[in-house]
């Protein structure tokens, strides 16, 4: 199991512990040390022991891009020092004239992404609804290189069918990429459902504790590996030691913090849709979400976040999240604790506004990131600020 990105049998709580680690030679060190340095002696020129400079390698890295790559059951791990950093390098792989399709329900840095800074090269993205299969169809191009798939989507949570989409996309010659964020490794399995990266801001749940900003790419395509870090290298978008450790600290425990993050929003999104404040209450593990049928069966739970509209105006929504005291409004999701982020007026506000009318992210929507904190003190949280 140690330093190793095969599973066989192992359960994912065994592989999150373990993966990608082995004890320090030297001493003993059951935790792999933090090697906080930018460079390496050399016996000769061009002979040393698989490290020369710090932004192509380092071991502290090393063994956390194994343990990335065993989260999703990948022959690589790529990692990266911030999510977009990764989405970044993604694209890196594409030339100009290259058309991609991308749903239309994403991330607002990822769209801000694609729309400021390589839509300028000659590439061209088109936001579409990948809800049905049988309508994307007919947006694939003779140029589609690439399919961008979120799946929960950010804000409005949305489940796209992976297998089918990545299907489609092989028929045409295209990749297809997974932002599985939202449901961590432990909830969702890209790779194993035809996809061809997985790709995760590890700031968030991998990360878990709001102390640092990272990204990781997952693939079993050696070939598509090798391209990849070329741009991770030529790039020099990476993270520094100190964060490669406490990522490799927070991994051992996301199985179970997953695990508490799902049972506390199923418990939140119930107590919600009973709540008449709110129009609207979000989340694939609901039986009212109309694609919950295939949440259940590509997930193997729900993650830790819930959307709700709000009724009222904008100046209802502000009086609401300040009077809240246990979620904390702020950007960034998947930490320990709980926190309430207005997507139109925050990680969202990027979008066109056209884009985000049509979608449906307006002013009444919020988006909660469930924390693992004791389940009825949130709901008695969400209850008095309503009041």
């Amino acid at each position: 199991m140690k330093n190793s990105t095969t599973q066989g049998s192992h359960g994912i709580e065994t592989i999150c512990v373990h993966a990608g680690v082995e004890p320090e030679p030297t001493t003993g060190a059951i935790m792999t040390p933090i090697f906080q340095t930018s460079t390496y002696v050399q016996s000769a020129p061009g002979e040393h022991k698989g490290y020369d400079y710090s932004r192509g390698g380092n071991p502290t890295r090393t063994a956390l891009e194994s343990s990335l790559a065993a989260l999703e059951k990948a022959r690589h791990g790529i990692s990266f020092a911030s999510g977009l950093a990764a989405v970044h390098a993604v694209a890196q792989l594409l030339n100009p004239g290259d058309h991609v399709l991308v749903c239309d329900d994403v991330y607002g840095g990822t769209g801000r992404l694609f729309r400021s800074l390589f839509a300028k090269y000659d590439i061209h993205f088109d936001f579409v609804d990948m809800r049905s299969p049988a309508d994307l169809k007919s947006q694939f191009q003779p140029k589609t290189r690439l399919v961008w798939i979120e799946t929960p989507t950010n804000p409005l949570l949305r489940i796209v069918d992976i297998r089918a989409v990545a299907d489609l996309a092989r028929a045409h010659g295209a990749l297809t990429v997974v932002d599985n964020t939202f449901a961590s490794p432990v909830f969702q399995q890209p790779l194993d459902m035809g996809a061809d990266i997985s790709l995760h801001s590890t700031t968030k749940y991998i990360g878990g504790h709001s102390d640092l900003v990272g990204g990781a790419l997952m693939t079993n395509d050696d070939a598509l590996a090798e391209q990849l870090r070329f741009i991770q290298f030529a790039g020099g978008a990476v993270n520094a030691p100190q964060e490669c450790f406490i990522l490799l600290r927070s991994i051992k425990t996301l199985a179970l913090r997953m695990q508490r993050h799902h049972e506390n929003a199923c418990q939140v999104a119930e107590a919600l849709s009973r709540q008449a404040a709110f129009s609207d209450v979000i989340f694939p593990g609901l039986e009212s979400h109309p694609q919950h049928a295939l949440a259940r069966a590509q997930m193997t739970g729900y993650s830790g976040m819930v959307s709700v509209r709000l009724k009222g105006g904008f100046d209802d929504v502000k009086r609401f999240v300040s009077r809240l005291k246990i979620f904390s409004l702020a950007e960034s999701l998947g930490g320990v604790e709980s926190l309430v982020n207005h997507p139109e007026t925050m990680t969202h506000a990027s979008v066109p506004p056209e884009h985000r009318k049509k979608i449906g992210i307006d002013s009444g929507l919020l988006r909660f990131s469930v924390g693992i904190e004791t389940a009825q003190d949130l709901v008695d949280d969400i209850r008095q600020a309503v009041k």
